[in-house]
């Protein structure tokens, strides 16, 4: 609890002071709404003096332009409906849906590409200061919750996306030769994989570039999954899906200013607009540089590629389509679905050269580290939540230093190399599964021992 000390105007001593109890969890969200207003007014202010377009415009653009994403508004309006109940979600989405269709036939006739978004973006703005005004009580408190969810999905976009451009402002060089030499003791599997991809065909392309593109898609259906029963039980789960990523996507990318890279296919790829090494990829491996340095690059590609985020968020898809909020599996469907959707997340981050081997590595320990961090709040920090978030972020920092500066002798000594950044995964994996997953289903094993048993007539 947080102590407030107020002054009692009715004291007889004039001085008297009394202790408010304010829960902790209120206090974080009142400093997350003011937080999140000012973080996007400080944005738009450095993309206007650089010239680039700011989260402000861009979500004008969803409200009264073409927006950005088709697919984006529309998922954080259907995590949105998670809080309400089943009369008013069909309300909401026949609203949304009627909107879209007036906007996408406007553009048409103006000559312009009938895209959507705009309904969802205006009907959760619509849902939300509903919720504020008219509605009381656990069904207004749902409703405001489920809504500032799907709000901070939407707008962590814009702000990933004004992001991106001050990568390139604060890292003009980029670390790929180190970091193609790091990956040589993985086997280089970017360049392994970029050539099965080729080897596979369009459709197969096609696939793994749909997957790789709506990954927030994915999480949503994770999610509403997850929140199912907020409305029936008026409460919600102590921790999901939505939690993880929004914390991923504000932790991960403060490592592409301090690591830029722009990936294989750009600094080792026709790609690279003339920057390149050289046009290696995916065909042939380059030469081992015993003297790599920092590479002057463009100022369009974004410095984004380690730690994989695309990886960190589809392994915590995967996580958290393992089991459900009470210890039990989650459904076939689901679980088969989130391991799909890990396998080939990572096999496009390789295939289509946007990542190396060591980006995904340092993806993964981010999202065990922040996922350990996260995950059942109830047990609060003892020492088995401390050495996993101490460990992983010790983990993470020794991998990136090791391929800044241990590049060379990583390429060189590649077996050995190799066999230690894969156990130091492999370590991690193994302290969060017997953390977060083995206790667990011992407990259930447990108590499902106890249950009763019906006797046998005979």
């Amino acid at each position: 609890m947080v102590d407030v000390l107020v002054e009692d105007p009715d004291s007889s001593v004039g001085s008297a002071v009394r202790r408010l109890k304010i829960p902790p969890s209120r206090v974080w969200v009142t400093a997350a709404v003011a937080a999140v207003p000012t973080l996007l007014i400080a944005l738009q202010i450095v993309a206007f003096q650089q010239g680039f377009e700011g989260p402000l415009e861009s979500l004008w653009r969803d409200y009264t332009g073409t927006p950005k994403s088709m697919s984006l508004p529309w998922a954080g309006l259907i995590l949105a409906l998670v809080g309400i109940s089943m009369q008013r979600r069909l309300v909401a989405l026949g609203a949304a849906v009627i909107i879209d269709l007036v906007c996408a036939g406007a553009r048409l006739l103006s000559g312009d590409a009938p895209t959507v978004g705009n309904g969802p973006v205006i009907v959760l703005t619509a849902l939300a200061l509903i919720a504020w005004l008219r509605w009381s009580g656990v069904e207004r408190r749902n409703a405001l919750h489920a809504a500032a969810l799907g709000a901070l999905l939407i707008l962590a976009t814009k702000v990933g996306d004004v992001w991106l451009h001050i990568t390139v402002l604060s890292g003009p060089d980029v670390l790929d030769e180190y970091v193609m030499l790091a990956d040589h003791a993985l086997g280089d599997p970017s360049w392994v994989m970029g050539r099965v991809v080729d080897t596979l065909g369009p459709v197969v392309y096609a696939v793994l570039h749909w997957v790789y593109i709506e990954l927030p898609v994915a999480a949503i259906v994770v999610a509403v999954w997850q929140l199912r029963r907020v409305v029936d039980s008026g409460r919600w789960p102590s921790h999901y899906l939505v939690r993880t990523f929004l914390v991923l996507g504000l932790v991960g990318p403060i490592v592409y200013v301090l690591f830029p890279v722009v990936g294989p296919m750009f600094a080792f790829g026709v790609d690279g607009n003339g920057l390149q090494v050289g046009n290696y990829w995916p065909g042939v491996l380059p030469p081992i540089d015993r003297n790599p340095a920092p590479l002057p690059f463009d100022a369009a590609t974004p410095r984004n590629c380690m730690p994989s985020m695309h990886t960190a968020w589809a392994l915590s898809v995967f996580l958290h389509t393992r089991r459900d909020a009470d210890g039990s599996r989650a459904p076939r469907w689901l679980r088969w679905g989130g391991a799909f959707w890990l396998l080939a997340t990572l096999t496009a981050t390789l295939g289509f050269g946007y990542h190396y081997g060591v980006d995904l590595v340092a993806g993964a320990v981010l999202c065990l580290t922040v996922e350990s961090a996260l995950r059942e709040p109830e047990r609060g920090w003892g020492w088995f939540r401390i050495r996993l978030v101490a460990g992983g972020a010790a983990v993470l920092a020794v991998l990136l230093l090791s391929y800044r500066y241990l590049a060379v002798p990583m390429a060189e000594y590649a077996v050995p190399a190799g066999t230690i950044v894969l156990a130091l995964l492999a370590g991690m994996a193994a302290a969060f599964h017997a953390t977060w997953f083995a206790g667990q289903r011992e407990q259930v094993v447990t108590v499902r021992a106890v249950e009763p048993v019906e006797p046998v007539e005979r």
